[in-house]
């Protein structure tokens, strides 16, 4: 299982406003834990965030991350609406 770490203080907290504003997010949260590359509808991304992945916890609320698979750490990059791309 994977722990999922955040990036800097402010995604930290737009990420805790996200899981106090919408009751699926932490559920969510802990599917990826389990299979980063399979739940929520991951996605590898390409271009200028390549090497980074993508997905969908509902709402229109995205997250990109980086997996790391030697640590078993995910590390959320950004939060936010699809703007984030």
């Amino acid at each position: 299982m994977y722990e999922i770490y955040t990036s800097n203080k402010k995604v930290e907290k737009r990420l805790n406003n996200y899981i106090d504003s919408y009751n699926n997010i932490s559920d969510k949260l802990k599917r990826i834990k389990n299979n980063p590359r399979k739940e929520c509808d991951a996605h590898p991304l390409k271009g200028k965030l390549n090497g980074k992945w993508a997905c969908w916890l509902g709402s229109n609320i995205r997250i990109i991350f980086v997996i790391d698979d030697y640590t078993k750490r995910i590390w959320i990059e950004s939060i936010g609406t699809h703007k984030i791309y």
